[in-house]
């Protein structure tokens, strides 16, 4: 049965933790459904973890809709967001309606995600209005990296703090059906989450929110650099498929690889009658 932005609504009113992760593509998409993930976030972290780039702010349009494509394509029940990309909902309200318009009708997504708070309030409402059910981001907020001095926890201080739980509200007020809290503490989210009727979802902002999110490849240890703080790893995915590389590498160059159960057989009277014929061509 598909989740829902309801069925998501509900956990929270249950006190049942809502779990979500990113993906890419179609074959990982497929892998978490299988398990059982609530969301799946179609990220504009795509920009970083799978296309090379330094942030998210160059990715496109073009971009979110050619990946969020192949994952709505994988999955069966989990809810599939796709985040609008930097300057498709900033300019306009108008544009803003458009571009997730575009984005919910192009790729069979379930909904869409926005950064920002009060200044974007204006486009949750009227993005939801016209049917597109939209999922908040506040803290740190990437396609701000900018603005806000790089990539670092927010709300510490009294009045960002203050900001912080006046933007959640206001988001929850204009449409939201939930919010993501990334980079906050985790006192504050916890405050934020009891003042809201809708789910907020941590990414470093502690236990208290009713739901987690993480980049898959950082849980997995797929993404080379620096371990976030707030990241757990599940896994070292990452040694496993580079041991598995330079193994598939070493068999091939001894010619280990492929061994007989990997090919296909002809008959040998045919094979003998083709050498005889081609080889005395030659």
């Amino acid at each position: 049965m598909k989740k829902t932005t309801i069925f998501v609504q509900e956990k929270k009113l249950k006190n049942e933790k809502i779990s979500m992760l990113t993906a890419y593509d179609y074959s990982t998409a497929k892998l978490m459904d299988s398990c059982g993930i609530d969301i799946l976030l179609v990220g504009d972290s795509l920009g970083m973890v799978v296309l090379g780039y330094d942030s998210t702010l160059p990715v496109t349009m073009a971009d979110m809709i050619h990946h969020a494509k192949a994952v709505a394509r994988g999955c069966e029940t989990a809810l599939v967001v796709a985040d609008m990309p930097f300057m498709s909902y900033q300019v306009s309200v108008t544009e803003a309606v458009a571009n997730a318009g575009k984005l919910m009708k192009e790729t069979g997504v379930n909904a869409v995600k926005l950064e920002g708070g009060r200044d974007v309030c204006p486009q949750i409402e009227a993005i939801s209005k016209a049917f597109v059910p939209v999922m908040g981001h506040l803290g740190l907020t990437p396609q701000s990296v900018n603005a806000l001095g790089g990539y670092r926890v927010q709300g510490k201080d009294r009045g960002r703090a203050r900001q912080l739980i006046e933007d959640a509200q206001a988001v929850e007020q204009a449409g939201a059906f939930a919010v993501v809290l990334e980079c906050v503490p985790a006192g504050l989210a916890g405050l934020i989450t009891k003042l809201l009727r809708i789910p907020t979802i941590g990414i470093g902002a502690g236990r208290d929110c009713d739901g987690q999110v993480l980049v898959y490849q950082d849980m997995l240890a797929l993404y080379p650099g620096n371990k976030p703080k707030f990241v757990k790893q599940y896994a070292d995915a990452g040694s496993v498929i580079k041991n598995a590389f330079r193994s598939y590498i070493e068999e091939t160059e001894s010619g280990l690889f492929p061994a007989d159960e990997h090919t296909f057989k002809i008959d040998d009277d045919i094979l003998e009658e083709l050498r005889r014929q081609y080889e005395t061509e030659t």
